[in-house]
């Protein structure tokens, strides 16, 4: 048997987002996951209770220092070992003291990241996912909006361990009626023309403002309208953001 130890790093987590067609890599965007259930990063770990996009410790000379001392060099490694990789890269980053660390990378985009961060792209994805698929992927910058989003997972009671489901949803038509508002399904299903709950976190609210705040007030707005039995949520979604 092997025993293995790993430093531990102390620090702020952040995901950031790259595309590649296995040559050419484009930074995307950067965002901040809150995986714990309860308030203050306090209980078992889960999928995600939510996001904020950008990542307002990612400014431009981290993401140069990240680009260029780690990124590039994996997907150059990659190719050079004959396994091409094309399409999202995201790496889970620990910014430490001693600069940024990495804790993982996946071959997606995340969850709920990527419900806060692609509404901020300013423009269309489908041409960059051409371009990534057929290995001529443009090295410039991918545009996105001015502002801020701000993501809230509406879990169901019991999650992460026993998720109850089969709760009717009320107040999907008034928050998504709202402006600057996205509600995105995940654990939902359709019963005799009713959304009913199928999962352990069922719906992201996200909204979208000039600034991480006004983000943060919009999704919660829209989130007090839905309901749910056993509806579980957390309140602090964004606030690290604007110093909370």
């Amino acid at each position: 048997d092997k025993l293995v130890i790993e430093e531990c790093l102390a620090g702020r987590e952040v995901s950031f987002f790259v595309l590649t067609d296995g040559t050419r890599v484009v930074p995307f965007h950067s965002a901040e996951d809150h995986k714990r259930i309860f308030d203050g990063d306090a209980g078992p770990n889960t999928g995600g209770m939510g996001a904020f996009s950008p990542s307002p410790r990612f400014d431009e000379a981290l993401e140069r220092q990240v680009m260029d001392t780690i990124v590039r060099p994996v997907v150059d490694g990659l190719r050079e070992d004959g396994r091409e990789f094309r399409g999202f890269l995201y790496a889970g980053l620990m910014l430490t003291a001693d600069g940024p660390k990495v804790l993982e990378f996946n071959a997606r985009l995340g969850d709920p990241e990527a419900q806060v961060v692609l509404p901020l792209l300013d423009g269309e994805l489908l041409p960059l996912l051409a371009q990534v698929a057929s290995g001529s992927l443009e090295e410039r910058r991918c545009e996105f909006r001015a502002g801020a989003a701000v993501g809230v997972v509406l879990a169901s009671r019991g999650y992460p361990e026993r998720p109850e489901t089969g709760h009717e949803v009320n107040g999907l038509a008034e928050a998504a009626a709202l402006s600057d508002v996205l509600v995105f399904h995940a654990g939902t299903a359709s019963r005799g023309g009713n959304v009913v709950t199928s999962g352990g976190r069922v719906l992201t609210v996200v909204g979208i403002g000039p600034d991480h705040r006004s983000a943060m007030e919009r999704a919660y707005d829209a989130a007090s309208l839905v309901s749910f039995e056993g509806l579980h949520k957390r309140t602090d979604i964004g606030k690290k953001a604007i110093g909370g």
